[in-house]
């Protein structure tokens, strides 16, 4: 079994492990659109419908989904940016997940010109180029606790690459990642590395910029820690209130632990240790398009 392989099949086990804890349990406290990462608040009156509805706006505004007549999403969740591409006009959509239960919703709403693999994007082999490729909260996944920073830089760069030889060339990567700030891997939680997301690390930025070097130009990059604050205790206020109904759905140990969990993202986004990375990238024009296959090696 190649490194590839048996990491792959590592992170789907623990997507396995926080995801498919059911969409009716998650359809309690997150907003309409199923949306399981940072919201974008921009008003202290927005409701998490609406800021969750800006950041998936802001990211397709990003790749031009408007002018685009292919996007990937790397991390689709439950469809919410093939949704919006599909209404945008785009002709051709793919998601991928690693979660079965995400995979079959998503199917299950027949959006026009999308399809939705389970597949990691280590295995994925597009036939063709797309014009706007999107990852919302898959970047955190794709590293482990027992990888040095070599070894996590260069599973980043295999990401770029791929993400850059998968792109027209005026295409555009907007990727949104949570990451250290100011904090250790050592000093992460023990409780959130065991028990919410099992054999994933986070990356730090300069590991990111490192990675992407020579491939991508960064063309935008901002922090929106305090907007997940908020996102993380939107969603434990919702989980609160149907506390009763998510206990029948899931059992009383997971709730706490979803509670716990939620409620130290809030407070570790508030005093900055962990930092959420909005980027938006374009290749490099240097010719290497005529040089790189669409299907990865």
């Amino acid at each position: 079994m190649s490194v590839h392989t048996e990491r792959s099949d590592a992170a789907a086990a623990a997507i396995r492990h926080h995801y498919d804890a059911g969409n009716d349990f998650y359809r309690l406290w997150l907003d309409e659109s199923l949306s399981y990462s940072c919201a974008l608040r921009e008003n202290p009156a927005d409701t998490l419908e609406i800021a969750q509805d800006r950041k998936l706006r802001y990211h397709l505004d990003a790749i031009d989904a408007e002018h685009a007549t292919s996007v990937l999403d790397i991390g689709c969740g439950w469809g919410a940016i093939l949704e919006r591409s599909a209404k945008a006009g785009v002709d051709r959509s793919v998601g991928l997940t690693l979660s079965p239960e995400q995979a079959e919703f998503v199917r299950s709403r027949a959006y026009p010109g999308v399809e939705v693999r389970t597949e990691s994007w280590v295995h994925y082999e597009p036939d063709t180029r797309f014009d706007g490729i999107i990852s919302i909260g898959a970047f955190e996944h794709f590293a482990t606790p027992d990888d040095s920073p070599e070894q996590k830089i260069g599973v980043y760069r295999d990401f770029f690459t791929r993400c850059r030889d998968w792109l027209e060339p005026d295409g555009t990567l907007s990727l949104q990642t949570i990451a250290y700030a100011n904090m250790s891997r050592d000093q992460a939680s023990v409780f959130m590395q065991q028990e919410i997301f099992p054999d994933a690390d986070l990356p730090t930025l300069a590991e990111i910029t490192a990675a992407a070097e020579g491939l991508f130009e960064v063309r935008s990059i901002s922090n929106g820690r305090l907007d997940y604050a908020w996102t993380c205790e939107q969603w434990a206020r919702r989980l609160r209130a149907n506390r009763a109904e998510a206990t029948e759905l899931v059992g009383a140990d997971v709730v706490a632990r979803y509670a716990r969990y939620l409620k130290l993202s809030a407070l570790g986004f508030r005093m900055g240790k962990i930092g959420l990375l909005r980027l938006v990238l374009v290749p490099y024009r240097s010719g290497f398009f005529t040089d790189h296959p669409v299907r990865s090696a």
